[in-house]
């Protein structure tokens, strides 16, 4: 995942969510912060990697002395691999992932951040053709 900071401060306290096999409302997994999830807990302390999950770009300004990880224009990488701890689903998942930081006296903010991501998943054979996808119009997200 990719994480371009367009505010000042905390970023990564959203959650993420799995929506499976029809999940509406509720996702059947809800995790309990960006930074958790990526295995940072507790803001990240700097950048590692392991062979499952990993924040090998980005200053989480964790460090007091590090005032310019607050500034909008941060960017930050981070990536987890579900290989010990697989996704399993039948017929459609959708993953969402809350771009909420924190503001002064402990309140949530929510962000305006520009995040990207990519997902693989493996594919028995044979299956049903994948439904078309939508045009760049209708893919847009505004």
């Amino acid at each position: 995942m990719f994480w371009q900071q367009n505010s000042a401060g905390w970023w990564g306290e959203g959650e993420i969510k799995f929506f499976m096999d029809g999940d509406v409302e509720f996702p059947t997994i809800c995790g309990t912060g960006t930074e958790d999830y990526f295995g940072g807990a507790w803001c990240f302390r700097g950048n590692y990697n392991g062979p499952f999950l990993g924040y090998p770009l980005g200053d989480s300004g964790f460090n007091a002395d590090a005032p310019p990880a607050s500034r909008p224009g941060n960017r930050h990488i981070l990536y987890r691999f579900h290989i010990m701890d697989p996704i399993r689903f039948e017929q459609d998942l959708r993953v969402t992932i809350q771009a909420i930081g924190w503001r002064s006296e402990g309140r949530y903010l929510p962000l305006q951040d520009d995040i990207s991501s990519v997902a693989y998943w493996y594919q028995a054979e044979p299956h049903a053709p994948f439904p078309a996808l939508g045009t760049r119009d209708q893919l847009e997200v505004v």
